[in-house]
């Protein structure tokens, strides 16, 4: 029986996938760069040390990855200081599981600072337990760590979460910790190799609901 349920932020809860590409492109273009959705499609999912690395291997070693992230999300970070568009039925979800009495993790890539900024803009950090963001771990999705530290956080065994994502990075990494991930697609469905390893693919969180059920 599951006990707790992990949640991914952005792309899951969150639907700052778009604004993000959005704020890259006009970035990227400012400093005499291409950018495709192919490439950010790669990026999803990971921690930012893995997605500056990507990028240094694609652009290139004299390629501006500071002045690129720093600008980006500057923009990105003031867009949703004001407005965080959620995703249909993260409400209706996080409802039902407070009123069923589960435990509640948000288990993110992105820093405390900005993921304590955007729950609490979106209303939605009194939902949760706890939160474990990716500079509180030494390695990023797609290793398991960020999501076993969830469950040690809220003290559930793995066979006792289910964890909640859009990403493969975020999928293989549920599925290596030996947690049932489910995933609800963002911008990119999972490809066969990563689809294999959910226990289902549902098309929104109100269809969380019904499996629980």
């Amino acid at each position: 029986m599951k006990k707790a349920v992990i949640f991914d932020m952005d792309g899951l809860m969150i639907d700052s996938e778009k604004v993000t590409y959005e704020e890259y492109i006009k970035t990227m273009k400012k400093f005499n760069y291409d950018f495709d959705e192919d490439f950010y499609l790669r990026c999803l999912g990971k921690n930012k040390q893995t997605v500056c690395k990507l990028f240094m291997n694609h652009y290139g070693d004299q390629f501006p990855m500071k002045e690129i992230w720093d600008d980006v999300h500057l923009s990105l970070d003031t867009r949703l200081s004001t407005n965080v568009p959620l995703k249909n039925g993260i409400i209706e979800l996080l409802t039902y599981l407070k009123n069923n009495h589960y435990k509640t993790i948000v288990a993110t890539s992105s820093s405390r600072e900005r993921a304590e900024k955007i729950l609490t803009v979106a209303n939605l950090r009194n939902y949760f337990d706890d939160i474990i963001c990716g500079d509180e771990v030494t390695c990023g999705k797609p290793h398991p760590e960020i999501f076993l530290t969830a469950c040690q956080k809220l003290g559930v065994t793995p066979q006792e979460a289910l964890v909640l994502e859009d990403s493969e990075a975020g999928i293989s990494a549920a599925h290596t910790g030996g947690i049932d991930v489910i995933c609800i697609p963002d911008m990119k469905y999972p490809e066969e190799e990563f689809a294999n390893k959910t226990l289902k693919i549902l098309t929104s969180l109100h269809d969380v609901i019904t499996h629980l059920k």
